[in-house]
């Protein structure tokens, strides 16, 4: 009874769901009607943008529910797909199979093909909306650069005048009505008085926020200013300034709360207030932020280093830009709100356009002679590039007025207005650049030098200045749809083989590597830590374990990050092969020292701490790597070998297997010295020596005799080679102390200086003079002899 029940509910279940699927299912016959009547709109090419906007928005929304759709039978379509591929693949053109297994396929692939219809079905009509939005998209592009170039009557028409004024007039007549229409007389009493009661209300929080505001921050930042310095004071400084900026932007919402709370206000009304508000707003960024890049004080943080008098004046520039820049907003919404006609809307523009681009040429002139300076720019500017910037800034200056007194009014404000927008967004990510930089010198107990080379700040600002790419694309003129687009885009992926690669397949793979690369660490630092060094392996074994377990540790996380991420490569094998032959040709040196390093640690025959020599230099090996070896001389100096070299060069190992090694010290004495005295003295010094092993014994071999002197050498084994240089060195000093003692002489080389006509340096009738004398060693090797003339 129990196994009935449960059958049942499974089954009511699967009901339920093939019902909600059913119900989500898109509706393609409806869009393929919508579609043509688009296709259609299109073709008569009649509608404004708002229509086309709105065409687009529908169209995106059948977009997302076809990317939906996608997944429909996803369950099933890899349940048939693995049974086809657990037949097997097909019987080749002429062979045969089972007629069981023949027929079993047969009915799979049709089952395969029926689940795959609806995806089939959506992926055609996601295709279908895809190209219509991008069709509307290029509509309303060629629009909006076509009335960048449009041609209207020139604002230096007198003609036009009386019209700018007469529709000045208009708007402020059209405003008038619109609170006429809403007086007591045309509301309910009550509803009219709670209005009033709002608004009031409204007024008075933004009256206090507006005119105290500035005065709370002041007073804070005068008791902050007292009680700290350095990182403290300048971090505080922004804060406080900032928080000065939301206040007044705080009471500016709430303005417009107020006059939009009564209800008297129509549409032309609303932009008019919406303007103001604008207006106020731009003003008072503006003003901050000639602050933060022109302070009062000598800068510390984000200003360019000016005089004083120079800094004053880029200050008020900075707030008058602000305020033209609010009032060409108050122009574009008051214009559109009333439908004032182009050629007048130009007319109105014009001043406005002429003011703000004086004001950007003397501003522009101002900050670009710090590039000019040869000391005092902040580190965060380049003298060259605050210099370009600027210039472009004069540039825009004039091209905008000169284009607006041509008539190109659309091209005028989409240059002007954008531009200091920019340059507005560029200062603020500047400031908090430096805030960011000062908040991280607080944080780590850093002075302003060690805080300015300080990667973690360039890094944050980094992705701030990012992050804010879409907003400069918006300021320049992109709708927000084509963002939104981008987006979807860039979270769909990009198509890899069968299979799609999206952001979260990257993010998938980057923890997924991450999460094996640490636990590769993991497994070294104990492998070196605690379980090698209680084995029998030496130092060079364990080094070569260690940095395998490395590298196996690295791939696998690879292949483990590729496998998460769903990242289907298979169909990239021949171009990875082609890609890896031309990746072999072109970097064959270093595949080569790649290969060297792993025969390096297989058959290690050289290890870190072996004393070499190679290539004409001998030291002692630091560190094997996959590409070189780095061997530290004796003169304390690093010379990094390739571990081709290594392998394929000769290489004296002195400590290879032990530390054994033989050390030979000749030594010289005169003729006439007895050779068996000599030979036991060298004796006894070897064997006096404590560095030197016992088995065997040391020797002493009489070499033969020399130009000047009979030749001796002392052979001993050091049972560590390493202190070679020590023993000979004492060796010498015994050597010379016992020869003393024995009066044994150690000659040194000597020449004989036949003089022929010795008549032109002494007396007549002097014959041919023999004169010895001490060799120079500096000018003939020892034992030669040379004639002069």
């Amino acid at each position: 009874m129990n196994r009935i029940a449960f059958w049942m509910v499974l089954a009511s279940w699967t009901l339920l769901t093939s019902l909600a699927v059913a119900q989500v299912a898109p509706e393609f016959e409806r869009f393929d009607q919508f579609a043509g009547a688009v296709e259609t709109s299109l073709g008569k090419d009649r509608l404004p943008d708002s229509g086309l906007q709105s065409l687009r928005n529908a169209l995106a929304e059948w977009r997302d529910e076809f990317v939906g759709a996608r997944d429909t039978n996803a369950v099933e379509v890899e349940a048939l797909q693995a049974q086809i591929d657990a037949l097997g693949p097909p019987p080749a053109e002429g062979g045969t199979e089972s007629a069981s297994v023949a027929e079993r396929r047969t009915v799979l692939e049709a089952a395969l093909q029926e689940a795959l219809a609806p995806r089939l079905r959506a992926d055609e009509a996601h295709a279908r909306a895809d190209a219509l939005i991008r069709q509307i998209d290029s509509r309303l592009r060629a629009r909006q650069t076509g009335r960048l170039f449009d041609l209207s009557r020139t604002p230096l028409d007198p003609r036009l005048w009386s019209g700018a004024v007469a529709a000045i007039v208009d708007i402020a007549s059209e405003t008038r009505q619109e609170i006429a229409a809403s007086r007591p007389g045309t509301l309910d009493n009550a509803v009219f008085w709670q209005r009033i009661v709002i608004a009031v209300l409204f007024l008075i929080a933004a009256a206090a926020l507006v005119s105290r505001g500035e005065r709370i921050t002041a007073g804070l930042h005068g008791r902050v200013a007292a009680a700290s310095a350095g990182h403290a004071r300048l971090l505080s400084d922004y804060l406080l300034s900032f928080g000065t900026v939301l206040l007044a932007l705080v009471g500016v919402s709430l303005l417009n709360g107020a006059l939009i709370s009564t209800g008297v206000l129509g549409a032309t009304g609303r932009a008019l207030a919406a303007g103001v508000n604008a207006m106020i707003v731009a003003t008072v960024i503006g003003h901050w932020l000639g602050r933060q890049i022109f302070p009062k004080h000598e800068p510390e943080g984000a200003g360019l280093a000016l005089g004083k008098e120079q800094r004053a004046r880029a200050r008020t520039l900075a707030s008058l830009l602000g305020l033209l820049a609010g009032i060409l907003i108050l122009h574009d919404l008051v214009t559109t709100a009333a439908e004032i006609d182009d050629d007048i809307s130009g007319v109105l523009a014009f001043p406005i356009l002429v003011l703000t681009g004086v004001v950007m040429w003397r501003l522009g002139g101002i900050a670009s002679a710090v590039g000019r300076r040869s000391e005092g720019v902040d580190p965060a500017f380049g003298r060259g590039s605050v210099q370009l910037l600027w210039r472009a800034v004069q540039a825009v200056a004039l091209a905008a007025p000169a284009a607006a007194a041509i008539g190109f009014q659309g091209l005028a404000s989409g240059i002007l207005l954008p531009s200091v927008l920019s340059l507005g967004l560029l200062a603020l990510l500047v400031s908090l650049h430096h805030a960011l930089r000062s908040a991280y010198g607080l944080l780590r107990g850093l002075d302003a030098a060690e805080a300015r080379q300080a990667l973690v700040p360039v890094l944050a600002s980094l992705s701030i200045a990012l992050a804010a790419l879409p907003v400069i694309a918006l300021i320049w003129g992109a709708r927000s749809t084509d963002l939104a687009d981008a987006w979807t885009r860039f979270r769909t992926g990009v198509a890899l083989g069968d299979s799609l690669v999206s952001p979260s397949d990257l993010l998938t793979f980057a923890i997924v590597f991450a999460v094996g690369f640490l636990v590769t660490r993991l497994v070294q630092g104990t492998l070196r830590s605690s379980v090698l060094p209680r084995t029998r392996i030496d130092a060079g074994g364990r080094n070569a374990i260690v940095s395998g377990a490395g590298y196996v540790g690295i791939a696998v996380a690879a292949v483990a990050g590729v496998s998460a991420a769903g990242i289907d490569l298979s169909s990239l094998a021949i171009v990875i092969g082609a890609l890896g032959v031309g990746i072999g040709f072109g970097l064959q040196n270093i595949i080569n020292n790649f290969v060297s390093g792993i025969i390096l640690l297989i058959e290690r025959p050289i290890s870190e701490g072996d004393w070499v020599e190679v290539g004409g230099q001998m030291g002692i090996v630091r560190r094997i790597s996959v590409r070189s070896t780095r061997i530290e001389t004796f003169d304390r100096t690093d010379v990094i070998v390739p571990n081709g070299d290594l392998i394929s060069g000769t290489v004296t190992n002195w400590t290879r297997g032990n530390l054994t090694g033989r050390v030979i010290v000749p030594v010289g004495v005169a003729y006439g010295t007895d050779s068996a005295k000599v030979e036991k003295i060298l004796r006894e010094i070897a064997e006096a020596q404590p560095a030197i092993a016992k088995d065997p014994a040391p020797s002493v071999i009489f070499r033969g005799f020399g130009a000047d002197s009979m030749d001796f050498e002392i052979r001993a084994i050091l049972d560590d080679i390493n202190y070679g240089l020590a023993v000979r060195s004492d060796i010498n000093h015994e050597i010379v102390r016992r020869f003393a003692e024995e009066d044994i002489e150690i000659p040194f080389a000597q020449r004989d200086v036949w003089l022929r006509n010795p008549e032109t340096l002494t007396s007549p009738g002097t014959s041919k003079r023999r004169v010895t004398q001490p060799a120079d060693t500096g000018a003939h090797e020892p034992g030669s002899s040379g004639d002069a003339e």
